[in-house]
């Protein structure tokens, strides 16, 4: 599955739009995690803990807009974006969404 963040590939030709696809994880704070980003957070500097919580809510989102890609019958996801929000105090949702499509050629 070809992924891209562009409204087109590069010497490939859309042969059909499939529609928007989507994933979304949500994902709450670890009490541990938010103790030790709360010292952290005193001194300055990456709250590490943090960012490999929205990594692997990236990488889940993603998987599951790939899985709905799938379904569909595309072989790529044209115009990728993501989007965040807060659901609730401590838990946030990563979005991603993209448009499916067929394109020519090998994949």
């Amino acid at each position: 599955m070809l992924i891209s963040n562009l409204e087109f590939m590069t010497g490939r030709k859309v042969t059909k739009h499939l529609g928007l696809v989507q994933g979304s994880s949500v994902r709450a704070k670890h009490a541990g995690r938010d103790i030790m980003s709360g010292i952290k957070n005193m001194f300055g500097g990456e709250l590490t803990a943090y960012t490999e919580l929205l990594q692997e809510s990236r990488e889940e989102a993603t998987e599951r807009m790939i899985e709905q890609a799938r379904s569909v019958g595309a072989n790529a996801v044209l115009n990728v974006r993501f989007s965040t929000s807060s659901i609730t105090a401590g838990a946030a949702e990563i979005y991603v969404y993209g448009t499916a499509v067929i394109l020519d050629g090998d994949d």
